[in-house]
C-alpha cells in the first residue's frame, strides 16, 4: 500500500513493485508474545478465512476457485471485485494449506484462543466455482452459506484437535450450523446477531461496530483526522451495557466472555495515529468491561480520567483532547431564523460564545456597516437572523480546555426558511446557513444512497425577485459519492403548478473524476423571476461502474449548502 487515504488507493498493475510493505519474522513475534505475557496480556492471532486472504492469494493463486482468470494482487485499499476473490472451499489443497499455517500459528502463539475470521466473504465466485458446487452436493449443503459453516468447522476441529479453543465473527451464524463450541464475536450493527449463537449454546464477545469501532470519529470531526464511518465519543464507550440488549436474558450472563473494541487501521500511518484513536476510548472501554453497571457513574469516571490522562502522557502515549470539543447543530426555525445548539460531552465544561455581525445604519445618508460583537456563557440554543461568525470555546476554572469552534453563518433568501425532508432527515443543513466541510459524515451534508430520484422543495415563505440558485456538492470516489446525472430546478407561486427553471446534466468524466474529495457549487442561472417556492430534483447516476473502485453500488448523494441569489 501507499501513503495515500485509504479510499483512494487502487489496485496494483501486473507487473508494479509495492511501495510499502513488511513482515514479521516467528522470532519477533515470540518476543512480542513474551513482552505481552509479562504485561500480563495475551495475545490472540487472527487468520481470517476464507475472505481477506488477498495477500496469501497472490502468492498462491491455486488457493482461488479456479473460475477466477484475471490478476490477482494485495489490495490495498477497497479493492473493486477483487475482494470478491476468496479461498476455494472444494480443494482439499486449501485445507491442507490452512492447516500448515495454522500448525505454524499456534507454535508462536500460545494462546488459548485462535481466531479464524469468517466475517465479509461473498460467495458470489463460489456459486459459479464448479469445486464449490461439488464440494456442496458431496456433502449435502443446502447453500453457499452452509458451505462456509462446513469450510469453517471443518478448520475449527483441526485447530480445537490440537486443544486450542475458536472464535469467529458472527456472520458464522448465517449458516445452519456453527462450529462446535466456537465463541462468536458480535460485530455487525449492533452486535445482536451474537446472540443467535448464545441462544445455541455458544460463549460470545460483543464488539458492536455502531459503539465498539474505534476506528470512527471520537468528537466533533471538524477537529478529527479523516476516518469514516460517523461519530463513537468517549461517552458512547461508556454508556454501553451489553445487558440492555433486546435479546438479552439473565442466562446469557455466563456466556458473555466480554466486550471488546475494535481498531481498525486503514487511515492510519503511524504508532501516534493508533494511540490517538484509542485513548482515552480505551479507559472506557475499561469501565464498560470491569464496573458493575449500579456503580458507573460518568463525572466520577470523568474525575479519574483527568489524574489519568497525565500518566499516559508521561509514558509518552498520545491522547485525544476530543471530550473537550464541541458539536454545534444549526436548524432552521422557518421566518429566517436559525436555533444554534452547542454541546460538550462533559458537563464540567463552560462553554463561552463570541457572536461577530454588523449591522447597516445611515449617518447623514451613507450606508457604513458598524461592527458589533457579543461576550456570554452559553446556556441555552440562541437565535440567529443575520450573517455572523460565531466562536464558541470550552473553559473550565478559566482555562480554555478544547479547540475554538468557528461557525461562520451566512444567510440568503432560502436560509432559515422551510425545506421538505425529501427522504433524507438531514435536508434541513441545506438551509441552516453553515457549510459542510470535506468530511461528508460531519452532519452538514444531506445525503441519499442513490438508488432513486430525490427531490426537495424551499418555500421562501414570500416572492422573491431570483435570477440564480446553487447547490453545494461534495463527491469523494473511494466511497461512492459523486454528483448526479441531471439536476432540474423548479418554480413554483402556490407550490401546485411547477415550471421549469433550469437543468444541467453531467458527463460520465464529469461524475467519476478519480480525485481526492472535494466540494463544488453548481449554479444555475436563469432569467429573472419572483417565485415563493424552488423545487430540486436530482437524478443519481445509477451503479458505479466496473472500472471502479465500488463496482455495481449506488453513486450516492451529498448536498450542501442550497443558496438562492436575488436578481439586482
Amino acid at each position: 500500500r501507499g501513503h495515500t487515504p485509504f479510499s483512494a488507493r487502487r489496485n496494483a498493475q501486473p507487473g508494479e513493485k509495492a511501495t510499502l510493505g513488511g513482515y514479521y519474522t516467528q522470532d519477533e513475534l515470540r518476543d512480542l508474545v513474551a513482552y505481552a505475557k509479562q504485561k500480563h496480556i495475551q495475545i490472540i492471532p487472527e487468520i481470517d478465512l476464507p475472505a481477506h486472504c488477498n495477500a496469501a492469494i497472490a502468492a498462491y493463486p491455486e488457493l482461488c476457485c479456479s473460475c477466477v482468470h484475471e490478476h490477482l494482487a494485495v489490495l490495498p485499499g477497497l479493492g473493486g471485485r477483487k475482494a470478491e476473490i476468496i479461498l476455494c472451499a472444494g480443494k482439499e489443497s486449501t485445507f491442507d494449506f490452512i492447516e500448515g499455517v495454522m500448525d505454524e500459528v499456534m507454535d508462536v502463539f500460545p494462546s488459548e484462543y485462535i481466531h479464524i475470521g469468517g466475517d465479509e466473504a461473498d460467495k458470489a465466485r463460489w456459486k459459479i466455482c464448479p469445486e464449490c458446487q461439488k464440494r456442496i452436493a458431496d456433502e449435502g449443503l443446502a447453500s453457499e452459506e452452509d458451505l462456509q459453516g462446513y469450510f469453517m468447522s471443518r478448520v475449527s476441529d483441526f485447530i480445537t484437535s490440537h486443544g486450542r479453543k475458536v472464535i469467529g465473527w458472527d456472520e458464522l451464524t448465517n449458516s445452519s450450523f456453527l462450529p462446535e463450541g466456537a465463541t462468536i464475536m458480535g460485530w455487525n450493527g449492533d452486535g445482536s446477531a451474537a446472540f443467535k449463537a448464545a441462544a445455541c449454546g455458544h460463549d460470545f464477545i460483543l464488539t458492536p461496530a455502531k459503539i465498539m469501532y474505534l476506528i470512527r470519529y471520537q468528537g466533533p470531526q471538524w477537529f478529527e483526522p479523516l476516518t469514516y464511518f460517523g461519530n463513537i465519543t468517549l461517552k458512547d464507550v461508556y454508556d454501553f451495557d451489553p445487558c440492555e440488549f433486546e435479546l438479552w436474558k439473565p442466562e446469557y450472563e455466563n456466556q458473555l466472555l466480554g466486550v471488546q473494541a475494535s481498531m481498525w487501521t486503514e487511515f492510519c500511518y503511524s504508532t501516534s495515529d493508533v494511540e490517538y484513536q484509542i485513548f482515552p476510548r480505551l479507559c472506557a472501554l475499561a469501565e464498560v468491561a470491569w464496573t458493575e453497571p449500579e456503580n458507573k457513574n460518568w463525572e466520577d469516571f470523568l474525575s479519574a480520567l483527568d489524574a489519568f490522562v497525565p500518566r499516559l502522557e508521561e509514558q509518552g502515549i498520545t491522547v485525544a483532547k476530543s471530550m473537550y470539543n464541541i458539536q454545534h447543530t444549526i436548524t432552521p426555525l422557518g421566518d429566517g431564523k436559525l436555533l444554534v445548539n452547542l454541546e460538550c460531552i462533559r458537563p464540567d465544561m463552560e462553554i463561552m460564545v463570541k457572536v461577530e455581525k454588523s449591522e447597516t445604519e445611515t449617518i447623514d445618508d451613507i450606508l457604513v456597516k458598524k461592527p458589533i460583537t457579543q461576550h456570554f456563557v452559553y446556556t441555552e440554543a440562541f437565535v440567529v437572523e443575520k450573517d455572523c461568525t460565531i466562536s464558541c470555546e470550552t473553559y473550565r476554572d478559566g482555562v480554555q480546555m478544547g479547540k475554538t469552534l468557528v461557525l461562520p453563518i451566512h444567510f440568503n433568501p432560502a436560509t432559515g426558511k422551510t425545506i421538505t425532508n425529501g427522504g433524507s432527515s438531514l435536508a434541513p443543513v441545506l438551509i441552516n446557513g453553515l457549510r459542510g466541510s470535506l468530511k461528508r459524515s460531519d452532519f452538514e451534508w444531506a445525503n441519499w444512497n442513490g438508488t432513486k430520484d430525490v427531490e426537495f422543495t424551499v418555500d421562501l415563505e414570500r416572492p422573491y425577485r431570483i435570477d440564480a440558485v446553487s447547490l453545494g456538492c461534495i463527491s469523494n470516489y473511494g466511497m461512492a459519492v459523486h454528483k448526479p446525472a441531471r439536476i432540474e430546478i423548479f418554480a413554483s407561486d402556490d407550490n401546485i403548478v411547477y415550471s421549469s427553471l433550469a437543468v444541467r446534466d453531467f458527463s460520465f468524466e464529469e461524475i467519476f473524476r478519480e480525485e481526492p474529495t472535494f466540494i463544488e457549487d453548481l449554479l444555475f442561472d436563469f432569467a429573472p423571476l419572483s417565485t415563493r417556492y424552488i423545487k430540486v430534483v436530482a437524478h443519481p447516476y445509477g451503479l458505479c461502474p466496473e472500472s471502479h473502485v465500488r463496482p455495481g453500488r449506488p453513486a450516492q448523494l451529498y448536498f450542501d449548502e442550497f443558496v438562492v441569489r436575488e436578481a439586482l
